[in-house]
């Protein structure tokens, strides 16, 4: 075992009373590869921005290369040795391979650039991670893994002795994970250290040498690769614990045993529907008043595989079939026209409209599948709008109010009010219940009942797996951007759902890291 290069001891961060991170520990060796892991909240980012200087950290000690450290920006961070590669590739598009590798540090010689040198050095940096690629070129003609591979470059390029790599893979397909891969093992043979933030479990089996598991904020524990399972690794990341027989069926895809709607007509089925470097492709149905729910790791592809059905992401392969029917589903509006609709994860960004009333907001769907020809009165919005906070007991002084000064519960009911007056055949609700108190929680759930028994079908996407549980009929479990099996009757229950997304169903499946 080698020294540790990095130690991060007791840190503690916390955003005006709410902590982030308290207690966290993390422990790097120079020459190994090691995975951070944890769900939404978990506190990786946190601990990274700490790490490099974004956020000043309010407790704990950070040790690096035998030096008590204190950075205070990103630029001092790398002036210690610690470069981080984000997921969003931040070089300037416009500009070459080489100046964009060696961007604020070009060799000059009386304040001018000297073009060749840098062009000579860009082309070394580059060579060691095993790339030859015409440093001439402009950023934006490369693809996304080579952009990536530039980014690293550059990251080294000031004598890196720690790289942290967050998300890299998120964009790239196989082939070029595995070259990304290959780099990261050349890199760990030269004596690096590598910080590997990533939700890919394959992945992490594949090419780390240790994981270290945070949860809400806290330290679960640092552990060996080789010596840890992976549904241990789940039931860490999450808080539970499995019995030791607990196993789960796989069933044919796209059916679950005993269901009954098995032989009619699905109001939605998708066959092979994938999107290179997102999803791939996945098969699916959903019967006419039923909930599916749709479980797996943060990164497994859940919310990608719901834009895609809304038209809001164009799949590279496969169909899309509406109550039998073929159908062309290239953007959302035509989406909408097919009976579909979608509350988005991220309300704030992508749902509600904060400076507009509870009535703007609800009936903003209603109103554009209209068209801005045919307006809807006034009067009709009122009814509509007081209807629906009748029916979903929205907390607002009234409908004239605006959204922003509603609590975030009463705003997702707002936000679901505003697709049940377009009356669809089928609501997407990726995390319904995210953010929002455990009463508002009960009757979102008791909402998706109620849709049900209406004959309403809902596709439920949510990270509490009680919560998938609770409101599903069937549960199509992903992992790592893939299907990876389908629960349906007593199948359906947590232990069932985590072992599927571990992969084998069984919990002493450990992968031996590749040499």
């Amino acid at each position: 075992m080698s020294e540790a290069l990095l130690e991060m001891r007791s840190i503690s961060k916390a955003f005006g009373g709410v902590k982030a991170l308290e207690d966290v520990r993390l422990t790097l060796r120079a020459g190994e590869i090691h995975a951070l892991m944890g769900e939404n909240g978990a506190g990786k980012s946190t601990l990274i921005k700490v790490l490099t200087g974004v956020h000043a950290r309010d407790g704990g000690s950070i040790e690096f290369d035998g030096r008590a450290i204190s950075p205070r920006s990103p630029k001092e961070a790398e002036a210690h040795g610690i470069s981080t590669v984000y997921q969003e590739v931040n070089l300037i598009p416009t500009l070459s391979v080489a100046e964009n590798i060696m961007l604020g540090r070009q060799p000059k010689r009386f304040g001018i650039i000297r073009w060749k040198a840098m062009r000579a050095q860009a082309g070394r940096a580059l060579a060691r991670l095993g790339l030859d690629l015409d440093v001439t070129r402009e950023l934006r003609s490369c693809s996304i893994a080579v952009q990536q591979m530039v980014a690293i470059a550059r990251a080294l390029d000031v004598q890196a002795k720690l790289l942290i790599l967050d998300e890299p893979t998120s964009s790239l397909d196989e082939q070029e994970c595995a070259a990304l891969f290959d780099v990261m093992r050349r890199l760990r043979g030269e004596g690096l250290a590598i910080l590997f933030v990533t939700h890919f479990l394959d992945q992490v089996y594949a090419v780390t040498d240790r994981i270290t598991v945070l949860r809400n904020g806290g330290f679960v524990g640092t552990f060996e690769t080789s010596e840890l399972p992976r549904l241990d690794l789940i039931g860490k990341m999450l808080g539970r614990e499995l019995k030791e027989d607990a196993r789960a069926t796989k069933t044919v895809a796209g059916r679950a045993p005993g269901d009954a709607r098995e032989s009619s007509v699905p109001v939605l089925e998708a066959r092979a529907l994938g999107r290179r470097g997102a999803m791939h492709p996945i098969d699916l149905r959903i019967g006419e008043g039923e909930v599916v729910g749709l479980a797996g790791l943060l990164g497994s592809g859940r919310t990608e595989t719901a834009r895609m059905l809304f038209g809001a992401d164009r799949p590279n392969s496969g169909e899309i079939r509406v109550r039998g029917e073929v159908v062309s589903l290239a953007s959302p509006r035509k989406a909408i026209r097919r009976g579909l609709a979608f509350c988005s994860e991220d309300r704030k960004a992508e749902g509600i409209i904060p400076n507009l009333s509870v009535r703007e907001n609800l009936v903003l769907a209603l109103q554009a599948s209209r068209g801005p020809a045919r307006l809807l009165p006034r009067a009709e919005q009122m009814r509509i709008a007081e209807h629906y906070i009748r029916l979903l007991d929205i907390r607002t002084p009234g409908a004239e109010a605006p959204i922003r000064n509603l609590s975030g519960g009463n705003q997702q009911k707002v936000l679901l009010a505003r697709w049940l007056a377009l009356q669809p055949r089928l609501i997407i609700l990726d995390e319904p219940t995210r953010g929002i108190d455990v009463g508002a929680k009960a009757e979102i759930e008791k909402l998706v009942a109620s849709l049900r028994e209406k004959g309403m079908s809902v596709l439920f996407i949510s990270s509490e797996l009680e919560e998938v549980v609770r409101v599903s009929q069937r549960v199509i479990v992903l992992r790592d951007r893939r299907k990876a099996g389908e629960l349906g009757g007593d199948e359906v229950n947590e232990h069932s759902i985590m072992n599927l997304i571990a992969g084998h169903g069984t919990d002493n499946d450990v992968e031996p890291r590749r040499a």
